[in-house]
């Protein structure tokens, strides 16, 4: 029961928060998926022992994104495939962290402003990289949205890791020499500049949409008045140190790429009406804390971090762009003289993964001990 602590929130709580609350159709279809993972709803894997005859049924998981239980395997799998794209030198992870005055507006508009969020942050990024006394050249990036703290609530930000070199306009590598090579303040001055710009043009333009609750009164008076307090406001830019020693970059990105809002590692205790869950303390060096919500409420705060259906959180910049990124990591390969490292997991089936990475033989018989499991079949439908 340890891996299903928050289906079991949903299945005492559920059925009555979805009837108080407004939900989307993305919101519905996630917290069917949550209900029915790995409970035989979803189908099932049958196998069967060639020496004893032994049959095994496995339940299969749901596969959604916003799933805590099936995120492990998408996670290992994009790992891999990025650490053939670690390049030698520096990285740094960069967030950048929009105001909470901006909540009622982001939620309003999430595709709208999510693209927005992710535009503006790569933007920054490249057009002061391309600026010779930063670096000089363009770097790799690898973005990721979180919409949520340690407490479930909105806060809306975008995780980038960007290398510390990349290559210059005329062909070559250049590489910073340890620290970021951008100020904070000049990064998060041009990073505020460019999306209240582009706000305000959204705005103008009547795409936007403003709740009613937003504004007393919708006139060009009040947005003009909120806008300036946010240009007024120091928006959070933080930089992490460099890692220590390249290939940790994306070992490290990968604790942030396949999270969902809260792990069920988090989650201490739950009862039919209250879930109790671990949280970091307020500033770093703080201990740990302890929360304590009502289901229904735990319910509603993960609920709103679910993303638009096609939405994709996670983008490639720089030289790790999609158009030219094999073409670009030819390139570096072949000016750095390698290619330090390369895909583990490319071809393996299942059973291999699962037996590489979680040392777990899944085609071992718990009857026998033969290694002699073979697929009989994946029947679909609810099952058992």
């Amino acid at each position: 029961m340890n891996d299903l602590k928050i289906q079991q929130v949903w299945n005492d709580s559920y059925a009555d928060f979805s009837e108080h609350h407004p939900e989307s159709p993305e919101q519905v279809k996630t917290s069917h998926a949550i209900l029915n993972c790995k409970t035989g709803m979803l189908g099932a894997t049958i196998s069967q022992c060639a020496d004893c005859g032994h049959i095994e049924y496995h339940n299969n998981s749901c596969r959604n994104r916003n799933c805590p239980n099936c995120q492990a395997v998408k996670k290992e799998l994009w790992v891999d495939k990025r650490r053939a794209e670690v390049i030698d030198s520096p990285y740094f992870h960069v967030v950048f962290t929009l105001p909470h005055e901006l909540n009622p507006l982001l939620y309003h508009n999430q595709k709208l402003l999510y693209s927005l969020l992710h535009r503006c942050s790569a933007e920054t990024l490249l057009e002061l990289s391309a600026d010779k006394k930063y670096l000089g050249a363009t770097p790799g990036i690898i973005q990721v949205l979180h919409t949520w703290n340690q407490t479930l609530d909105y806060h809306v930000h975008m995780h980038c890791i960007v290398s510390g070199g990349g290559i210059t306009p005329d062909g070559k590598i250049r590489k910073s020499k340890g620290k970021f090579f951008i100020p904070v303040f000049v990064l998060q001055d041009k990073f505020k500049g460019k999306f209240l710009c582009h706000l305000n043009v959204l705005y103008q333009s009547g795409v936007l949409k403003v709740p009613l609750s937003f504004f007393k009164q919708e006139t060009s008076v009040c947005w003009n008045t909120f806008k300036d307090s946010l240009y007024q406001k120091d928006w959070c830019s933080y930089i992490k140190k460099t890692f220590n020693g390249f290939g940790n970059a994306i070992e490290y990105l990968g604790r942030y790429t396949h999270k969902v809002a809260i792990s069920n590692s988090r989650i201490i205790s739950v009862t039919d009406t209250h879930t109790t869950f671990s949280a970091r303390g307020r500033i770093p060096g703080d201990s740990r804390r302890t929360i304590t919500l009502r289901n229904e409420e735990f319910i509603r705060r993960f609920l709103i971090h679910v993303l638009p259906t096609g939405f994709q959180k996670i983008y490639y910049y720089g030289f790790l762009n999609n158009r030219m990124k094999s073409k670009n990591l030819k390139l570096i390969f072949k000016l750095q003289g390698y290619q330090k490292f390369k895909q583990r997991y490319a071809g393996l089936g299942m059973a291999d993964l699962m037996k590489r990475v979680w040392k777990k033989d899944i085609c071992c018989c718990p009857q026998c001990g033969h290694s002699t499991m073979r697929l009989l079949g994946r029947p679909h439908g609810a099952f058992g």
